[in-house]
């Protein structure tokens, strides 16, 4: 365990020899595991048993530009808790925000998965411009990208099985170059969230919920 762990389970929690504590590593479940030893910087957990499996979300994307910290910081937490696979920070033409911290960024994707009970940690990636990942994209995933524009049509999204990646647009909105761009591409498909201009955050969580429901394991 690293030393923020110990010193959370040992230091803030106060747990000690022989307490009990359910833990996960994102990749085989929960399980349920006992204090060996015990420290300011240090510890060991010894294993009892497997209490749940590994929980796989629905294998989709949130692609988004960051904003103001805290609110980048919510994005990343809903994402977890909504279900993402992966999260991917990207650098649009009106992006604000020129560089995140992806390990403190991951270190809340962490969080936020032990505070909604979760056994599976998506990656944060390294934020990477726009125009690069579309142009390396596999277009065997279909994008969804939500377009401020189109506020006030009805929402459509094709009931289209396999993978998918939300994209949702900096508060400037996209630039006239990316909406040709996403324009063009015969596997992205442009949504409104409705009637009203939402924040880059609420337009994030709007999406999934959207997704989640019409796609996704809520149905």
């Amino acid at each position: 365990m690293s030393r923020d762990q110990a010193h959370y389970l040992f230091g803030v929690m106060r747990l000690g020899v022989g307490a009990h504590v359910l833990v996960f590593d994102g990749q085989s479940g929960e399980w349920l595991a006992e204090v060996a030893q015990a420290g300011k910087r240090a510890g060991e957990l010894h294993l009892l048993r497997q209490t749940r499996p590994l929980l796989m979300p629905p294998d989709l994307w949130l692609l988004f530009a960051p904003i103001k910290k805290a609110r980048t910081d919510f994005i990343v937490e809903k994402a977890v808790e909504m279900g993402a696979a992966r999260i991917m920070p990207v650098q649009t033409e009106f992006t604000n925000a020129g560089r995140i911290q992806r390990d403190r960024l991951q270190a809340h994707a962490v969080e936020a998965a032990e505070q909604c009970g979760g056994t599976f940690v998506p990656k944060v990636d390294d934020l990477a411009r726009l125009d690069w990942v579309l142009g390396g994209w596999d277009t065997t995933r279909s994008i969804m990208f939500c377009d401020e524009e189109r506020a006030g049509e009805s929402l459509t999204l094709l009931q289209k099985a396999g993978p998918w990646a939300i994209l949702i647009g900096p508060e400037g909105g996209f630039s006239p170059r990316e909406h040709e761009k996403l324009g063009s591409l015969a596997h992205a498909h442009p949504v409104s969230l409705g009637p009203r201009i939402l924040r880059a955050d609420t337009a994030a969580v709007a999406a999934l919920t959207v997704w989640q429901q019409a796609l996704g394991d809520w149905t």
